[in-house]
């Protein structure tokens, strides 16, 4: 049978050696969202900060010159509210599609298109997801 002094060293000791291992699995951790980081940027095309002002600078032109007034590129739904007012029940943005073209068309003009490698997998469905503006009240 162990004394008191041996228990409560064994216990100091498995106490130091949980925080050690509790110290491992943060640092492990913090090791691998970096590597996950590292690895997700690793093919992306390197960018100077002047090009990526041309680009936000043609994100912009494209969204400003967009006629966000023109009454065409809404559906609009209306309903007659319990007091007799006339009120705005849903407001759908249909025009998503031709600003992101818009977008698309000035980003584009700030390159010049090179043949892919045919082993390279690129994902270029997200231009031809869904986005609407969609909004009720």
């Amino acid at each position: 049978m162990k004394t008191k002094e041996e228990l409560e060293q064994a216990i100091v000791m498995h106490e130091e050696a949980l925080e050690s291992s509790r110290h491992s699995v943060v640092v492990d951790t913090q090791d691998l969202e970096l590597a996950k980081k590292e690895l997700a940027s690793f093919n992306k095309p390197e960018l100077t900060g002047t090009q990526l002002d041309n680009i936000s600078d043609a994100v912009l032109d494209a969204v400003g010159s967009f006629d966000f007034d023109d009454a065409d590129n809404y559906d609009k739904e209306f309903e007659l509210d319990y007091d007799g007012k006339v009120q705005l029940s849903s407001l759908d943005f249909t025009s998503a599609q031709e600003l992101i073209e818009a977008i698309v068309e000035k980003v584009h003009k700030l390159f010049v298109e090179v043949d892919e490698d045919e082993d390279e997998d690129e994902d270029e469905g997200f231009l031809n997801e869904d986005y609407s503006g969609r909004r009720e009240n």
